[in-house]
């Protein structure tokens, strides 16, 4: 079985699309998801281009992945400009990450009109660039920005660009669809003329963009035609309309074309990982994603309801849980079951069958309200925990009250009001805050704090607010999503209202009984 290596550029090329923002923290929880998920090489960005780029490669420093290697990404040096004395590419040598990928010319129109440079130059820039990150121990993978239009428009010096590649050290050349312009016998044909030329020099990659919907199929395509790279963004993210899909090519391969890309274990979290990053990001998972997607194995009565129930194959082409999914009809008890029973095991929870339908109900109860999970793993392990008999709170909430005004100078205060039962004591606590989570967490804070001092090490590391039903404008759900954090882990926990501030209160204070269960089990 020939094997794929899988390249996701998620947190450098996806982040080139609109709404895309993710910050060094949550860049690390992407990479390690990606690392669980079985991914080979993660592309990290350019190391030390701005403020966040800076940190993100800081802390990847002193982190540590069970499989995945990261890459920096840079460009070919400058022209007349020496490869050891250009800054960006010296960065690059300097860089935590072993392997480096530099994109460089290959169509001519680039080189006349863009760079300016004549063709000889171009071929000593990529070749100098590429040889003096591997003389500095670096792996380094060049991608080929436009091949497929240099290819169409001059095939020889297209090839002549991948061979200085090769000839410099590449040990992979992408060949690279930058604006989506291809079709896929295009790309199958273009593909299999470049593994002839190279043969067993090198690697050859792809790495497409969705702007003619062709992202996945173009990639198929070259795989077909020699590729054993791939690389893509996890659902598509990416600039204008986007990259080629990273979890349908995974699945396409793995499934349809029998290449060996994941364990299979690794392949039934492709929708914990898609949907993880959808919610990392704030955005709503794409329910007809495919394989993914909620409405993926989706069957809505009539035939196709008898045809599965009677045998799944007739109106499914995979098995929905070799994805990590489930079939939509599926509205019994038996639903997600082996996968609850799997998550609470991983969180040092036995469940029986009664606990699992209890739980299983309850989830279906609140995600039918607007509650998701993938992103709030902290409050899913209360819920495991209150449907086990395991659950403490930490207090018992009489009432809380937040007032918000604006003075005459314009300064807005903010200040917050609870009274709570704990420990067989009664707290009525008032503090201020720069916003109303602040000050309800600075009140409650004030009345456990004593009695909890382990509270003051966890902290409130992100805040997200999506409204659900937007059709009911300022009066609409909405959802907060709260990062915590106590600087050894990460966690996640989540609240719904049709009031803000009574979801922030839900999100907040499962956040802090979260981060009180003990370390490394619940």
């Amino acid at each position: 079985m020939n094997t794929i290596e899988l390249y996701d550029a998620t947190l450098r090329d996806g982040m080139q699309g609109e709404g895309m923002s993710l910050s060094a923290e949550e860049k690390l929880r992407v990479a390690h998801s990606l690392d669980e998920l079985g991914i080979d090489l993660i592309e990290a960005g350019f190391p030390a281009s701005n403020p966040k780029e800076r940190e993100l490669f800081e802390l990847l420093a002193s982190e540590r992945f069970a499989h995945a290697q990261i890459a920096a990404f840079g460009m070919t040096r400058r022209r007349e400009v020496a490869a050891s004395e250009d800054p960006a590419l010296v960065l690059l040598a300097q860089s935590v990450a072993p392997v480096c990928t530099l994109v460089g010319k290959t169509w001519t129109l680039h080189l006349e009109k863009i760079v300016k440079v004549d063709r000889s130059e171009n071929l000593r820039m990529i070749e100098e660039s590429i040889a003096f990150l591997c003389a500095e121990g670096k792996r380094v993978i060049y991608d080929a920005e436009h091949f497929f239009d240099g290819w169409r428009a001059e095939p020889d010096y297209a090839i002549a660009c991948i061979s200085a590649a090769a000839a410099a050290g590449a040990e992979t050349v992408t060949l690279c669809d930058t604006n989506g312009s291809s079709l896929p016998s295009q790309v199958a044909e273009a593909t299999s003329a470049v593994v002839a030329a190279l043969g067993e020099r090198v690697r050859v990659g792809i790495h497409c963009h969705n702007d003619s919907e062709c992202g996945v199929a173009n990639t198929l395509a070259a795989v077909q035609g020699g590729a054993r790279q791939v690389q893509g963004t996890v659902n598509g993210y990416g600039e204008r309309t986007g990259n080629a899909n990273l979890i349908s090519i995974i699945a396409n391969l793995q499934l349809k074309l029998g290449f060996h890309c994941l364990s299979d274990e690794q392949l039934g979290r492709l929708t914990e990982t898609a949907h993880f990053i959808d919610e990392l990001l704030n955005f709503t998972p794409d329910p007809n994603q495919p394989y993914v997607g909620r409405n993926a194995f989706a069957h809505k009565g009539g035939m196709h309801v008898a045809g599965v129930a009677a045998h799944a194959a007739t109106f499914e082409h995979v098995d929905p849980e070799t994805v990590g999914n489930e079939r939509a009809l599926l509205v019994s008890e038996l639903a997600g079951r082996a996968s609850m029973v799997e998550k609470a095991a991983g969180l040092g929870l036995e469940l029986d069958d009664a606990a699992v339908a209890r739980v299983l109900d309850r989830v279906k109860t609140l995600e039918h309200k607007g509650y998701q999970f993938e992103a709030a793993d902290g409050s899913l392990e209360l819920l495991m925990l209150r449907e086990t008999g395991g659950y403490e709170p930490l207090f018992e909430l009489e009432s809380w009250r937040v007032v918000v005004a604006m003075e005459r100078a314009g300064e807005v205060v903010t200040e917050a009001t609870i009274k709570i039962n704990a420990n067989g004591e009664h707290y009525e606590r008032t503090a201020q805050g720069n916003g109303p989570v602040n000050a309800l967490d600075s009140a409650l804070r004030s009345a456990i704090g004593d009695a909890h001092p382990r509270l003051r090490e966890i902290e409130l590391v992100n805040y997200k607010v999506r409204i659900i039903d937007e059709a009911k404008g300022t009066g609409a759900v909405t959802r907060v999503l709260i990062d915590a954090s106590d600087g050894q882990e990460v966690w996640g926990t989540i609240g719904v209202s049709e009031n803000l501030i009574a979801a922030s209160w839900e999100a907040l204070v499962e956040s802090l009984e979260r981060g009180m269960l003990p370390r490394g089990a619940p």
